[in-house]
């Protein structure tokens, strides 16, 4: 087994001319066989050897796309907006005749911003453990994504390292401008603040015992399970004393509440975060009796320590503005060799980062096979079997492809109908001779 190097530009050469899917990635930003503005007026933006960065690159078809990569070697590349002219052209436009006018709606996720409440990794680490703070905030994000916004076309991927990214391939989202991307980046926004302050969860207009949105209410019920088995038993999230001050200073300050329970933890400090939830428990179930408004801003609050531990940390500038650049798919992160792969929102949490194919992987998977005719080749009258249908990137890009189709599909759909609405208007419009 040849232990290729991700760094080396040899490497990364062989991954691009031989297993980057060029065919779906472009069907899947241009969203039409035939190349239209969503591809050929697109920006991307490459990384070479050295951290030279060139941006505003635009390209007519997939082929010239495939040719200008495998020439310039990057070590990645990103994806920007659909601009009102080709960016490569900037330079022979008037001051700011570019402009971006269409891009998906993207989202980010990344391990770091959990750093302060994860307790198996820090920094760029991450492992199948701490993945389970990403499986919770796709879990919920995708939700309230479809169910709320009544989007369709999520690609979930994988970073490389230590997050996730979303792209959201509906028309409607393509449409939006950047003020309106910022709306609903607030309305899903809840963790605020960094890492010296404390409470991060202010969702209750102004009051601590205030209710929920029902859309926030619905994504609790939905963290409560991964709270339970993430924070309490897997991360052990309050098994120590900066855990456990952690939560009380989440808590109504009520002396006869947090004196017993800050006396009893310093007394037994094996006991467990999930003992320890159960302790608070008990004593705010006390108070429901006789200190009714006192038991509801503690129940109040717990709500709110849950969500602060299991809601989507969102990267939210990213997702406001529609020139902002974001990793493409199936590139190969540079520190790690790990190539951005898809990620199915079902099965998120069975996800593990280790498991991710590396460049080095694939490159040595095919020098085992014998890939003379097969590559390019058609079989059975079916697509041509390409390089990477013969390593473990085979079921990433099937799913990728399998994304697409969905998209191009309702694509056609829409314009018949929209073809349709145009021909009965024309049909009424136009005068009847006898």
């Amino acid at each position: 087994m040849v232990d290729y190097d991700p760094s080396s530009p040899q490497v990364m050469n062989a991954f691009y001319r031989r297993l980057f899917p060029y065919r779906p990635f472009f069907l899947w930003l241009n969203q039409d066989q035939i190349p239209a503005k969503l591809f050929t007026h697109r920006e991307f933006a490459f990384t070479l050897v050295g951290d030279v960065y060139i941006r505003y690159n635009s390209f007519h078809t997939a082929d010239e796309f495939k040719k200008e990569v495998v020439r310039l070697n990057p070590s990645r590349f990103e994806i920007g907006p659909q601009y009102s002219a080709r960016p490569r052209d900037r330079k022979t436009l008037a001051a700011g005749a570019l402009q971006p006018q269409r891009r998906e709606l993207v989202f980010d996720i990344d391990m770091t911003d959990y750093d302060e409440i994860r307790t198996c990794c820090n920094d760029k680490k991450i492992c199948r453990r701490c993945w389970g703070y990403i499986a919770a905030a796709v879990k919920v994000l995708d939700h309230a994504l479809r169910e709320t916004f009544g989007y369709k076309h999520l690609l979930w991927v994988y970073s490389g390292r230590r997050g996730i990214h979303c792209w959201i391939s509906d028309q409607s989202a393509l449409d939006l401008n950047d003020d309106q991307r910022k709306a609903v980046v607030t309305f899903l926004e809840v963790i605020k603040g960094g890492k010296e302050q404390a409470k991060k969860v202010h969702v209750r207009g102004g009051k601590d015992d205030g209710d929920l949105h029902p859309a926030l209410a619905e994504a609790l019920e939905l963290l409560k399970k991964n709270f339970v088995d993430v924070c309490l038993h897997d991360q052990d999230c309050f098994g120590s004393e900066r855990g456990w001050e952690a939560l009380l200073s989440l808590l109504p300050g009520d002396r006869d509440v947090i004196g017993p329970l800050r006396s009893n933890w310093q007394s037994e400090p094996g006991r467990s975060s999930a003992e320890k939830w159960g302790d608070l428990m008990s004593a705010v179930r006390k108070l429901k009796k006789n200190q009714f408004p006192l038991f509801r801003k503690y129940e109040r609050a717990m709500e709110d320590v849950i969500l602060q531990y299991t809601y989507p940390r969102i990267d939210a500038e990213v997702s406001k503005h529609r020139n902002h650049l974001l990793k493409a798919p199936f590139c190969v992160h540079p520190g790690t060799g790990r190539v951005c792969v898809p990620v199915n929102p079902d099965l998120v949490e069975q996800f593990d980062p280790d498991t991710v194919p590396t460049v080095g992987e694939l490159l040595n998977q095919l020098d085992k096979i014998q890939v003379e005719g097969t590559n390019g080749e058609s079989v059975g009258g079916q697509r041509k079997v390409e390089d990477y249908d013969q390593t473990s990137l085979k079921p990433y890009v099937e799913m990728f492809e399998k994304h697409v189709a969905a998209v191009l599909k309702d694509n056609r759909s829409a314009r018949r109908a929209a073809h349709a609405d145009e021909t009965r208007s024309s049909t009424w419009s136009s005068p009847q001779i006898y």
